[in-house]
């Protein structure tokens, strides 16, 4: 496979951009060589500045239900674009697109849009802080909620510790109130309400995407339910990844448990940068001009994103059957992946949640952040170049969600796992 142009890409990249990118996992550090510089995409399909084609499950790391370049959103994003790209003032799309996530999503009366999942997160927290008047809060090794301050944290070598910095220019003093607990295990959470009566909230991704793909079970989920209630703290999804991704209804449909707010991001904005967060009126209603919590951005709402996000809800609500069909698929990739996997003795753990899915090359079930780190990621490395060069581009981490959308058909997937066999012989 050619591709010198990317590697003289990365080289002039690195002179003005750390490393390179614009967000660390690009790099290709955990599986090696170089990043692929993309000079297109289309449906199902990605091509490269070298001009080699390759069949995306990263679909720009979920947003893209329906390919790259879907002639609905992209419609709706050239009409919006010539009539302005943002106006720092309100326009009646935010409403619109808001009114449709209120009604398909029933915990959530309100919602405020902002321009990414790590304001999205860190903007909820604030309200949950806000409302409760306490400032601790709880959040679970291996679940990525963004770079903001307070969550970039570290675990302790116990199942619970009061959160370190995890990268330098992040003051002790910030991550001093977030507590750590173990995902999938209860009795760390109860640890953590005994150490602190100061509990603003729980914040969890109920199905985890950053550790690779991890649900939350569904008797931990109603026991942090539980806890909060008992506590008065509010409790967070994270669902920036697995909102309208999952399912319609995200991991609430799903496991019916109902948190006090909601984090959102990706699908909503059709591939444009996009996040927001909602919740019970009276939690929301603390927010400013209302209440005293103050959250702003002079991009949030920007109507092209909103144009996209409504156009790309709109076409899943008039078909509600994607999620079951595109659940078929990636159940077919999974299942395939690892019978071949067998074939050659190597062990493989699958998960599938709707259009998301993820393989572990562990032995053993993956249930907690722990788990994942046993897994085999030299091995994935050499699996990820192998599918790469065969035109197959999976995410470049272990610890990374991939993704079906509509545009990957069934006979897709039988040429991935045709490739899949011929990596594994190699790398046995």
């Amino acid at each position: 496979m050619y591709t010198q142009n990317s590697k003289e890409a990365f080289i002039e990249a690195k002179k003005v951009i750390p490393g390179g990118v614009d967000s660390p996992v690009r790099a290709f550090k955990s599986v090696g060589g170089t990043p692929i510089f993309i000079k297109s995409g289309k449906g199902a399909y990605l091509k490269d500045i070298d001009g080699n084609k390759y069949l995306d499950f990263v679909q720009s790391w979920g947003p893209l239900i329906f390919g790259h370049c879907d002639k609905t959103i992209e419609k709706a994003v050239l009409k919006s674009v010539k009539k302005g790209l943002s106006f720092g003032a309100p326009t009646k799309i935010e409403t619109k697109l808001a009114e449709k996530i209120c009604d398909l999503i029933e915990p959530i009366n309100k919602i405020r849009f902002v321009s990414s999942g790590t304001e999205a997160v860190m903007s909820a927290i604030r309200l949950a802080r806000g409302y409760t008047h306490r400032d601790d809060i709880i959040k679970f090794e291996g679940c990525y909620h963004g770079h903001s301050d307070s969550l970039l944290v570290q675990a302790g070598s116990g199942a619970v510790t009061f959160g370190t910095p995890s990268s330098p220019g992040v003051p002790a003093d910030f991550t001093k109130h977030t507590l750590l607990a173990k995902y999938n295990d209860i009795k760390s959470v109860k640890k953590c309400f005994e150490n602190s009566k100061n509990i603003a909230c729980v914040i969890i991704e109920p199905i985890a995407g950053n550790m690779g793909l991890v649900p939350a079970d569904i008797d931990f989920l109603k026991g942090l339910r539980e806890l909060c209630d008992k506590h008065e703290a509010l409790l967070i999804f994270d669902e920036v990844m697995s909102r309208f991704r999952a399912s319609l209804r995200g991991a609430t449909g799903l496991v019916g448990i109902k948190p006090d707010l909601i984090t959102f991001g990706k699908v909503i904005g059709g591939g444009m940068p996009v996040g927001a967060f909602g919740g019970l009126e009276e939690v929301m209603d603390q927010l400013s001009p209302d209440g005293p919590v103050y959250q702003a951005g002079t991009l949030s709402g920007n109507p092209v994103a909103m144009h996209a996000g409504f156009a790309a809800l709109g076409k899943i609500t008039e078909n509600h059957d994607i999620y079951e069909e595109l659940e078929e698929l990636a159940n077919f990739l999974v299942s395939g992946l690892k019978r071949e996997a067998k074939k050659f003795e190597i062990s493989l753990q699958t998960n599938v949640r709707g259009s998301m899915f993820g393989f572990f090359f562990n032995e053993k079930e993956v249930k907690n952040f722990d788990d994942a780190l046993k897994s085999d990621s030299k091995m994935f490395a050499k699996f990820h170049k192998g599918m790469l060069e065969r035109g197959f581009y999976f995410a470049c981490s272990q610890f990374e969600t991939g993704f079906i959308s509509t545009k990957i058909k069934e006979e897709d997937i039988e040429r991935t796992i045709k490739a899949a066999a011929e990596v594994f012989k190699e790398i046995v």
